[in-house]
């Protein structure tokens, strides 16, 4: 099991940028594919962009690519996700989470470990 906390939330205007951080705790964290979540409310929880677990291969929703960046420091456990050209759509609690899969997953109910939450607020 691995324990996420994110960081690096917050209120920004359109067209700019945040970087978020997500912290694992234990000694297994290359063990575990990561990925970023997104929920607004009434809305359901959408992977954003994910990570395998040696970093190489990458996904990305389509309403995020080219402008959002998954990547992730296997000898810090920091898994983090650059966001530029932020639009007001992009309003919503940032999750990450965490799976034991040699690739990469979609589903949300397949990861098994989740962070907190952090907020993320876009201005028009």
């Amino acid at each position: 099991q691995v324990q996420l906390v994110e960081s690096g939330g917050g209120l920004v205007q359109a067209g700019g940028s945040l970087s978020l951080s997500c912290a694992a705790s234990g000694r297994t964290f290359s063990s575990y594919a990561m990925g970023w979540f997104r929920q607004a409310p009434g809305k359901e929880r959408d992977l954003v962009a994910a990570i395998s677990r040696s970093g190489t291969s990458t996904y990305y929703a389509d309403s995020v690519k080219g402008r959002f960046t998954i990547s992730r420091d296997n000898a810090k456990n920091m898994a983090y996700l650059q966001m530029n050209s932020l639009k007001p759509e992009d309003t919503a609690v940032y999750y990450c989470a965490s799976g034991r899969f040699p690739s990469i997953v979609v589903a949300a109910h397949a990861y098994g470990d989740w962070g907190q939450g952090t907020q993320v607020t876009v201005s028009s």
